[in-house]
């Protein structure tokens, strides 16, 4: 049985690894199929491709992209996309901007709240095009302010706290819109992430169908086991396709393992058997 991990991040967003180390572990795992999906950036993949080339891996081009929906902000896998797609590259440069704006305000925000330097300290922890919020909570560990990268987000980078901006990403549709236009395949990223009740999540999903898309993460590293049965049956009754990912972002996160997936529950049908999803290695 094949092992599909169609979820992780490399430096080239907010991972600890390089796109080539990623592609390493994944084999070392026994990852048959591996989707690279940085936040808003397809930048690690040429290196990560080059890494793959002749190894017992396939690897997915993919992206993850940051949607604001309904004053939440929601991320949209794009699997299997076309990365010389140029206009999701030009949608993806856009988020980009916006991500430069941010971090220039979360870094004044702190400023003001007695914490200098935040945005020079970040820009040491990132590797990659990207500054995150993880690159902030990174400098904020180092700096005394946490003991841990969970802390800094719920003690300042979350609603209500100091370090906190509100983002304006692109729209669903627009989002799908680019997923679609590069041949890719649309999937809500870990969706019991979001806290939505029955009737939201429905109204997100019917929204999202609407635009085109076909599939949700049913299992991911961040859901529980309650929540992936959960998401199966979401999956069954809207008739969405069943993703799985670890959402690696690298060692620091023991709890979390490239290809350390529960099974898709039964019933689901998987992202894998779509039509035009590439064969593995």
């Amino acid at each position: 049985m094949f092992c599909h991990d169609l979820h992780s991040h490399s430096t080239a967003s907010d991972g600890a690894l390089e796109p080539a180390q990623l592609v390493d572990r994944a084999i070392a795992a026994g990852v048959d199929v591996l989707a690279l999906t940085d936040h808003d950036t397809l930048d690690g993949y040429s290196a990560a491709a080059q890494a793959a080339a002749g190894a017992a891996l396939r690897l997915v081009p993919g992206v993850e992209i940051s949607v604001s929906w309904n004053h939440l902000t929601i991320h949209v896998l794009g699997l299997n996309v076309d990365p010389q797609c140029a206009c999701l590259r030009e949608g993806l440069d856009g988020l980009l901007s916006f991500r430069d704006w941010r971090a220039t305000e979360i870094a004044r925000k702190l400023a003001q709240s007695g914490i200098p330097g935040a945005l020079e300290g970040a820009a040491r922890h990132r590797q990659g095009r990207i500054l995150s919020r993880t690159h902030f909570a990174q400098f904020l560990v180092e700096s005394g302010r946490a003991r841990s990268v969970r802390e800094v987000f719920r003690r300042y980078l979350v609603k209500g706290k100091p370090g906190y901006v509100g983002g304006q990403w692109c729209s669903l549709e627009t989002a799908l819109g680019w997923i679609l236009a590069a041949g890719g395949l649309p999937v809500i990223a870990h969706p019991a992430r979001y806290g939505l009740t029955r009737s939201k999540l429905a109204r997100l999903i019917g929204e999202f169908r609407e635009a085109g898309g076909a599939g949700i993460e049913v299992v991911s590293g961040s859901h529980s086991r309650d929540e992936t049965l959960h998401m199966a049956a979401v999956s069954r009754e809207h008739r969405l396709l069943a993703s799985a990912g670890s959402d690696y972002h690298g060692p620091h996160n023991p709890w979390v393992e490239l290809g350390r997936l529960r099974d898709l529950p039964p019933g689901c049908q998987p992202v894998w058997e779509a039509p035009g999803w590439p064969a593995a290695a």
